[in-house]
């Protein structure tokens, strides 16, 4: 996530005011740090939170835990999918 914003912050500065955005957060404990920065970043941007974030808590607090292939339940995955297609459909209806 820090590359992609690194790479990108000033190329989209100035561009992309006003536009929605939400989160789906992969956290190893509770995730509002993350989201915390994420939206402290995207203030820059101009960006505008349109719905609450899925944050899935995979509980990695070893360096081990870290490092393995991780796994959601089919839940957390459909409650991502459900927010990617709420998203979705608000910016085809044009609510966002």
């Amino acid at each position: 996530m820090k590359d992609m914003f690194d790479r990108c912050y000033y190329d989209v500065l100035g561009r992309i005011e006003g536009r929605p955005y939400v989160t789906a957060i992969a956290a190893g404990s509770a995730g509002q740090g993350a989201e915390a920065q994420i939206d402290r970043i995207v203030t820059g941007w101009r960006l505008r939170r349109v719905a609450d974030s899925v944050i899935v808590n995979l509980g990695a607090q070893t360096a081990e835990a870290i490092a393995a292939p991780k796994v959601i339940t089919l839940e957390q995955g459909r409650q991502c999918h459900d927010l990617g297609r709420a998203f979705a459909e608000g910016l085809k209806l044009g609510i966002y």
